[in-house]
């Protein structure tokens, strides 16, 4: 599929993709005969990978090796016992902070939420409930 497609299924910009491009993380599969990127479901599910670490704040050089370590447990070529249990850690660890990052981003909107609903609460009681709120209101 040609890099529109791509950013259409992805959520992702045409800037974003060529960057991850740029930068080695992900690379178009082909090229048309007319120089068009042609990507695969493998690439898409690799810019997923990298969609799903940038919100949780994983650099650039963290979404390679992780990318690096399943591309080498996926790949099929075989690996020792040793550099297999290796792969297997780097993959645990990003695990691990994923997890932690989720949380942490969990209380964030948990506190979110709980100011929303003050504010609510906060225009309730002081609003006659048949007139119109005036909004949206700027927020500087």
């Amino acid at each position: 599929m040609q890099i529109g497609e791509v950013a259409a299924r992805t959520e992702l910009s045409l800037r974003t993709i060529r960057h991850y491009e740029e930068t080695g993380l992900v690379v178009p599969s082909a090229r048309s005969q007319g120089g068009f990127r042609l990507y695969t479901e493998a690439d898409v599910a690799r810019l997923m990978v990298i969609r799903r670490m940038k919100p949780l704040g994983f650099s650039l050089d963290q979404m390679r090796d992780l990318l690096a370590a399943t591309d080498q447990l996926d790949g099929g070529s075989e690996v020792g016992p040793a550099e297999h249990a290796d792969l297997l850690g780097r993959i645990a660890t990003y695990e691990r902070a994923a997890t932690e990052q989720v949380e942490r981003l969990r209380v964030q909107l948990a506190r979110a939420e709980e100011f929303a609903a003050t504010l609510r609460t906060r225009l309730a009681s002081h609003t006659d409930a048949s007139a119109p709120v005036e909004g949206p209101v700027e927020v500087r």
